[in-house]
């Protein structure tokens, strides 16, 4: 069994806490520079507090990252360094400079793991579309959500809409070829609402937008591609698919169109319901003890982040 330690118990921290009792892992000890915080959370969690983080490194065989994103890149290093495993939430670091240097670091230690916690890779919905061609022309991408003091030391960029440049990155599959992006400071000192319109080397265009300010929740994800419209609902954990073919079948509209009789049909694809940090911590186990490739490796990460700087860069710019 794999011995393993939380660094950082924020509310997040706490999540993964109570996620890892499901795991094959055996959770040894908690880190927090807030002392007291972690104490309490040990307590709550019936396990042990750790008051030094070097001791706790020592003591284990793997370290999940769920601090601040300031302390990402200092802590990861300080885990690699010792010889353990790694699984940080994202975004991996705080900077791309950062993330180039933690790569660096990581190719040095041979038969160590890296795993970083873009979480919507395991939603359901997205799962449920495992196997359908993707070949987007078109994506229109908006994560509102409303305002929550957590989350507030980085941008509206880096604590929500990374979530989908992730995806965004995995579906295009293609270099970004120029990008325009806006942003406004409404209530914290970094960005609380953006847009980006992003278009690829392969002419894809995405326009996404990533609001902290909402009225509403809304995690939603729309492709249109030549012989599709894939609408996929992350907060509703919901996939559908609109395809318009050439053949009759149940359950189909007929439409009259230019290039003539055309039929639309609609599916759900088959979600099953998951919780998905148990799932990505489940993976990252088996990915060590099998020692296969993780899910979301550095790399991914750091495409997303390089993705997220250009467009602060460019929305401060503008």
């Amino acid at each position: 069994m794999l011995k393993i330690a939380v660094v950082g118990v924020g509310h997040l921290g706490k999540i993964h806490i109570r996620c890892l009792k499901e795991t094959p892992f055996d959770l040894v000890g908690i880190y927090d520079i807030d002392q007291e915080k972690a104490k309490n959370a040990a307590e709550k969690s019936n396990t042990t507090h750790y008051a030094d983080l070097d001791a706790l490194i020592d003591a284990v065989d793997v370290v999940d990252i769920v601090a601040s994103t300031a302390a990402h890149y200092l802590l990861a290093c300080q885990a690699l360094k010792a010889g353990k495993h790694v699984f940080i939430e994202k975004p991996i670091s705080s900077t791309f400079a950062e993330a180039q240097a933690l790569e660096k670091l990581y190719k040095t230690t041979a038969g160590l793991k890296l795993q970083v916690g873009h979480v919507e890779r395991y939603n359901p919905a997205l799962q449920a579309l495992e196997g359908i061609p993707l070949h987007p022309q078109f994506i229109e991408i908006h994560r509102l959500s409303s305002y929550n003091m957590r989350g507030t030391d980085v941008s509206v960029v880096h604590d929500l809409m990374i979530h989908d440049l992730d995806v965004l990155a995995k579906v295009v599959n293609s270099p970004l070829k120029k990008m325009e992006a806006k942003g406004v400071s409404i209530v914290s000192e970094s960005f609380d609402i953006c847009n980006a319109r992003l278009v690829f080397e392969n002419n894809c265009v995405a326009n996404i937008t990533a609001s902290r300010i909402s009225m509403k929740e809304m995690r939603k994800f729309r492709i249109f591609q030549e012989d599709a419209y894939i609408n996929i609902d992350f907060l509703e954990k919901k996939s559908q698919i609109i395809r318009l073919t050439d053949k009759a079948s149940d359950n189909v509209m007929r439409l009259n169109t230019p290039k003539g009789e055309k039929f639309i049909s609609f599916s759900s694809p088959e979600t099953k319901e998951s919780n998905a940090i148990s799932s990505e911590l489940h993976d990252f186990y088996d990915a060590i003890v099998n020692n296969t490739e993780v899910q979301v490796g550095i790399l991914d990460a750091m495409r997303a982040l390089d993705l997220a700087e250009q467009i602060e860069k460019t929305a401060k710019e503008s």
